[in-house]
């Protein structure tokens, strides 16, 4: 609740006496006091992130609801001699949240124990530390101090040829340590927070060179400092100083607004009063002209590949996707919440919801995180057309387990990955204080996302010629839904090191072996269920195929297409020898720049033509969903995604036991599996949503006979 100007003021002259009377050490201890109260009233809008540097600390203030890119680069007031980073949280909240902007709080070293130029050094290395993580625009704000303390970086950065920020929000600025102006004598008596003995203190204790340019930048050459607001107050002892600097500013050449306040002390503005929102206002209003405008949130169409999955979805099936990671220890959720709030604004066309457009859907990043649910008895329950809108992915927790769901509009299986990768990082730096680097999939969660990060790679990709559509039909497989759309999922944890080796014996990489013994299980199990030879179907497994190791492409989006081999049992049974040597061989031919470009050329080329493009949305559905039926999941019997092994960032490894992927089942076809190694394990999950079992006792038995030790694992119900 926002605090009265009556309220504040009267505290505030009970607590004057005590600046002139007590020790720097309990003056301290009451300004970080204030800050937390300060920061404690909108710790629900931000989240709050240190980042320490070796001689001083820091912190970044995210707001939840962000709606400005920048950053803001905020200096605390105190004399110089007081506010640690308790005290500069307090107002850096505020403004996070009422201005929807990251705000990065350097608490830089303090007087008599770091005298001048001491605060100007610290303020430069946060600067430095901005610009090296590409934030180019800045925005200075401070009081008191550390509105004193903008001005003289400005002087500094000049000095240095670095870039200066876009402007400077000056709160009572304090620019002059030699006290000369008139206020500090004609509102002795009107200013509630501050004395004129405790601010020669202050002075004393930062610096005795007092006309330093960059201890008073009120004597600076101002030539060049980027636009300002200041705020002042007509009954503050530092209402001097604010005139004298708007003046010299404009006479510098430099933009320049001041704005004064009837009534109000030293500083008022940080108590974000209730009877001043306006200046908040303003505030907004600067950072709109100097910075970047407040944005909406962000939208995005629908990729190439994505577009399909809105137009098949049905009253029973929507084509999500699981990746998860076992910790070693139980999940903390209130940590795991504001790691969730953090990463997030990093994926936004990851954390997004479905939008109905006239002629196409799109994505809309959401407003704030979703929350955190817990699990069902079975993985990839049904995600409603209601819970895509308002936000197409899940974060699941159970025990020490954090699994993330997703639409497969919004990205495939590496994308999904990065985003698991990037949570589990921030997550393990809060909850353990550990440094977890930006690399092997875990992006920079305070970075912007970049624009390749977000585009739709497959028009750029496209290849001049399309390649044909036309395919065999496979066998379809079949069995007793299960009514209540429970997911039976059966793991085969495998040791990666054995795997490799019986792989190597055939001559194939550890996928292609994988597609083999299940297609040799798939065989095997037609052949059980049709006895006559010349009846049976092609049996074959679609392999997707990850195309940013084909394309220089950096898209979080979808960006896979597919290999479909085919055994054809009606010509005779296939040894598994034959198995593998087809295999290898379709994706030798296919799994190449060339020809996947044409299949790209395939899909772009319908959705260019102009009648497509003006087709009202109901009508695209209905085609589409046409073509799914007739060409999409009929020309296999399932899916063999494998991700490969995953890598984590060093350090990162020792807290995550580890990690699995799960693919939904088809539309119209009962299985799929997922699969990934983690460690010297590789987890093979094999999903259905019929009762019999037989695919799974197939694929065993075949590992088994090949002498792989098998470990199953499943979430069998009791009937």
């Amino acid at each position: 609740m926002p605090l009265s100007a009556k309220t504040v003021r009267g505290q505030l002259g009970l607590m004057q006496p005590l600046l002139n009377n007590c020790s720097l050490k309990t003056l301290r201890r009451g300004q970080n006091k204030l800050g937390e109260l300060m920061e404690a009233r909108h710790r629900r809008q931000c989240t709050v992130k240190e980042h320490s540097f070796d001689r001083f600390s820091g912190a970044w203030v995210m707001p939840k609801d962000k709606r400005r890119d920048g950053v803001i680069l905020y200096l605390h007031g105190g004399g110089y001699t007081c506010g640690g980073l308790e005290y500069a949280l307090g107002f850096g909240s505020a403004l996070a949240a009422e201005c929807g902007t990251r705000v990065f709080c350097a608490a830089y070293r303090l007087a008599p124990e770091a005298p001048f130029p001491a605060a100007v050094e610290d303020a430069v290395e946060a600067y430095r530390y901005l610009l090296d993580k590409g934030y180019s625009h800045i925005t200075l704000c401070g009081e008191s101090a550390g509105g004193g303390l903008c001005y003289a970086l400005c002087v500094r950065l000049r000095e240095l040829g670095l870039a200066m920020p876009k402007g400077i929000i000056a709160i009572s600025p304090w620019v002059d340590l030699t006290l000369s102006g008139g206020s500090y004598t004609q509102n002795q008596k009107s200013d509630p927070s501050l004395t004129l003995q405790a601010l020669k203190f202050f002075s004393d204790c930062y610096t005795s060179e007092k006309n330093d340019p960059l201890a008073s930048p009120l004597f600076a050459e101002l030539t060049g400092i980027p636009p300002s607001l200041i705020f002042t107050a007509a009954e503050e002892l530092l209402r001097s100083d604010a005139h004298a600097l708007h003046e010299k500013l404009r006479q510098a050449g430099c933009a320049s607004r001041l704005m004064e306040k009837a009534e109000r002390w030293h500083a008022y503005v940080v108590y974000t009063l209730a009877e001043d929102k306006k200046d908040l206002e303003t505030i907004n209003q600067f950072l709109s002209r100097v910075m970047l405008p407040e944005r909406k949130q962000r939208w995005m169409r629908l990729d190439n590949a994505a577009k399909i999955y809105p137009a098949a979805r049905s009253q029973n099936w929507s084509n999500i996707f699981r990746v998860s990671a076992t910790l070693k220890e139980p999940v903390d959720t209130a940590v795991l919440r504001s790691a969730l709030d953090v990463t997030v604004r990093r994926f936004p066309s990851i954390a997004a919801r479905l939008r109905r457009g006239v002629f196409w859907y799109y994505l809309e990043q959401i407003k704030a995180a979703p929350p955190i649910a817990q699990e069902y008895s079975y993985p990839l329950s049904r995600m409603s057309a209601e819970e895509i809108r308002r936000c197409a992915f899940r974060v699941i927790v159970y025990e020490n387990r954090i699994a993330i769901e997703l639409f497969h509009s919004l990205t495939d299986g590496n994308g999904a990955l990065v985003f698991l990768k990037t949570l589990l990082a921030e997550y393990l730096q809060q909850r353990c204080g550990v440094r977890i680097p930006a690399e092997n999939g875990v992006l920079g969660r305070l970075e912007e996302p970049s624009e390749e990060e977000l585009e739709d790679s497959f028009p750029k990709y496209a290849g001049p010629v399309s390649a044909s559509r036309k395919e065999n039909t496979a066998w379809h497989l079949s069995g007793t839904t299960e009514t209540d759309g429970f997911n039976h999922l059966t793991c085969f944890r495998l040791p990666v090191a054995a795997v490799l080796e019986k792989a190597h014996e055939y001559g194939v990489s550890l996928t292609v072996f994988l597609t083999a013994a299940m297609m040799q299980a798939l065989q095997d199990m037609q052949r059980q269920q049709v006895p006559r030879q010349n009846r049976r179907k092609p049996i074959k497994v679609l392999i997707p195929v990850n195309l940013r190791n084909l394309f220089p492409s950096r898209t979080l989006r979808n960006f896979a297409l597919y290999v479909t081999p085919e055994i054809q049992p009606e010509l005779g049974e296939y040894s598994f020898s034959e198995i593998c040597s087809v295999i290898r061989h379709r994706l030798g031919v296919e799994n190449t720049a060339k020809q996947m470009s044409m299949k790209i050329a395939t899909n772009v080329s319908s959705e260019r033509i102009f009648a497509v493009k003006l087709m009202p949305l109901f009508l695209k559905n209905i085609v589409m969903k046409a073509v799914f039926r007739a060409v999409g999941e009929k020309k296999s019997c399932l899916s063999l995604s494998n991700l490969g092994a995953v890598k984590l960032p060093e350090g990162m490894e020792d807290y995550i036991e580890r990690m699995d992927f799960i693919l939904g089942v088809q539309a119209t076809a009962p299985y799929n599996c997922g699969v990934l190694s983690f460690g010297d394990t590789l987890y093979v999950n094999v999903i259905r949503n019929i009762r019999e079992s037989e695919l799974e006792a197939n694929l065993h038995r075949v590992l088994r006979d090949m002498g792989i030790p098998v470990q199953v694992e499943s979430n069998s119900r009791e009937e």
